[in-house]
């Protein structure tokens, strides 16, 4: 990646970060202006998240450093310092006297994120496809990273919704607790969510799984996590504990090629899910091919939290007003398969990090 190229991914990161993260839009917008350090993302592994990569190593030396004056920064770390004049100069010092490291790490690393405040989103799906199932599904999570979304049975939900009635599923002592605002469309009811459903089995297909029960692994997952947004690194946290407990099948492969091969690891009905992946596979339409493929065979379900172009378009085109150059966001999707033809349903819009969503009518 040139220079220039490097920079402009860090201004583009800077304006999406405004009024979000204080810390991450003033040190993406001070990079962006500093050749040496936008310069270390020349060998950036991904491109589109180059500046994701940079903060991360970051992040992550700062985690392995925490006696540095840099931590007074990063309220994950527990500095409590805001964005002042003395930020950016170490920071950039910081950065730049780990330069080998740090060119290391953005070049053999992705910009992995499992922000597990989505299960929110999916819940619903999932739930309605245990429902159309007859009861029990088995899981498999494409695109899965370390597959933290794949204990979303375990986790608990309120949903506030705007009316000020409260949605709530899952057990009663759950190591996860999430909460959603609830929107709905005009002409649209809410959701029935049952107390719980039933998973027979937990699959995640990956090119590059992430084991969180390896310390170093799990430091980076964090590492990728906005520093300032504290609420995001401990529900990862918890979902990591809680997996130890109930452990996913992680298996490496094409999203896919693979998928065939993942999914005989299961049996029974069967909910695919995918959550902001096509996007980046860019084989939207020979994945759903593999999906039809999939469900000749027995019942499957693919619950989709995906910009419309890139997933639901496949199967539900025609619907010009769920476009994510439209929204700037992504669609819950819930998508089945009779006589090889797809049923596909819009159900709901969803925020970034799961933690509102609008329910669509029809």
């Amino acid at each position: 990646m040139k220079l220039d190229e490097a920079k402009q991914r860090l201004r583009a990161f800077a304006a999406e970060a405004a009024e979000v993260s204080p810390l991450y839009e003033h040190l993406a917008g001070r990079a962006a202006e500093d050749d040496e350090v936008a310069g270390l993302l020349v060998s950036a592994s991904d491109e589109h998240a180059a500046a994701l990569l940079l903060l991360a190593a970051a992040h992550r030396l700062v985690q392995a450093e925490p006696v540095h004056p840099l931590f007074r920064y990063y309220p994950s770390l527990g500095g409590s310092d805001g964005v002042d004049d003395e930020t950016w100069p170490l920071f950039r010092e910081f950065l730049l006297e780990r330069a080998d490291r740090v060119r290391e790490l953005v070049a053999t690393r992705e910009a992995t994120t499992n922000d597990v405040g989505r299960a929110a989103g999916l819940f619903p799906a999932v739930a309605l496809a245990a429902k159309q199932a007859g009861g029990k599904v088995a899981l498999l999570e494409v695109g899965c990273a370390a597959g933290l979304l794949l204990g979303l049975d375990r986790f608990g939900y309120r949903y506030q919704c705007d009316g000020g009635e409260q949605l709530v599923s899952g057990p009663a002592k759950a190591p996860v607790g999430l909460h959603c605002a609830l929107g709905l469309e005009p002409g649209a009811v809410l959701p029935k969510l049952p107390k719980k459903i039933t998973v027979t089995a937990k699959v995640g297909l990956d090119t590059h799984p992430v084991d969180v029960s390896d310390e170093d692994e799990l430091a980076w997952l964090e590492a990728c996590v906005w520093a300032d947004q504290l609420d995001r690194i401990r529900l990862l946290r918890a979902a990591a504990a809680a997996q130890r407990k109930d452990v996913p099948e992680l298996v490496q492969g094409d999203a896919v090629d693979d998928l065939a091969a993942a999914a005989a690891r299961t049996e029974g009905p069967l909910v695919v899910l995918t959550c902001r992946t096509l996007g980046h596979v860019g084989r939207g339409a020979e994945f759903v091919e593999a999906l039809a493929k999939l469900a000749a065979d027995r019942p499957v379900w693919w619950v989709s939290d995906e910009p419309y172009e890139a997933a639901l378009s496949h199967v539900l085109p025609g619907r010009p007003e769920l476009s994510f150059s439209d929204l700037g966001g992504c669609v819950l999707g819930l998508t089945t398969w009779h006589d090889g033809e797809p049923d596909a349903r819009a159900l709901a819009l969803t925020s970034r990090y799961g933690n509102r969503m609008t329910w669509l009518a029809g």
